[in-house]
């Protein structure tokens, strides 16, 4: 079930992520403590005001920010440890609709010893605005505002 970037890698944390596969997440970039992802917005994503249910977005966001933090080949010391949240942050500053196109970029802030920071920023764009294209530099509009503290701890 791990999809595939436009370069062909999977990250294996998605092989058993069923939440991401119904989101529909789609990797775009993996690379060390960086992530870009993205997602449509359908309609089972929307509250009762008919804009993106917060919890989508966050649960997104929380998505770009372990694939940032998890390395896609672990080194042989890595192997037996995961890299899961130790807390969050998230401002939502403009709301999403329904046909809209989410990009999360996740990239690491600092890193020291079992410990990380990142943030990541959520983009909303029309689905036939340049900023859809993954070619291009400009993801849409910013809508949030996601900080990830990170702990690596032994796999169980």
């Amino acid at each position: 079930m791990a999809e595939a970037t436009l370069s062909g890698a999977t990250h294996p944390i998605l092989e058993n992520d069923y939440a991401s596969e119904w989101m529909g997440i789609e990797v775009l970039a993996l690379s060390d403590g960086h992530a870009t992802i993205r997602m449509a917005l359908r309609q089972e994503m929307l509250n009762g005001f008919g804009m993106a249910h917060g919890g989508m977005i966050f649960a997104f966001g929380d998505t770009a920010f372990a694939l940032a933090c998890n390395p896609i080949s672990p080194a042989p010391a890595e192997e037996n440890t995961i890299t899961v949240a130790s807390g969050v942050d998230i401002n939502f500053l403009k709301p999403a609709f329904r046909g809209q196109v989410l990009t999360a970029v996740a990239d690491r802030r600092s890193s020291a010893g079992r410990s990380g920071l990142y943030d990541i920023q959520i983009f909303a764009t029309d689905a036939h605005a340049p900023g859809a294209d993954p070619g291009t530099s400009t993801p849409g509009e910013l809508i949030a505002e996601f900080r990830g503290r990170s702990r690596t701890i032994p796999k169980k």
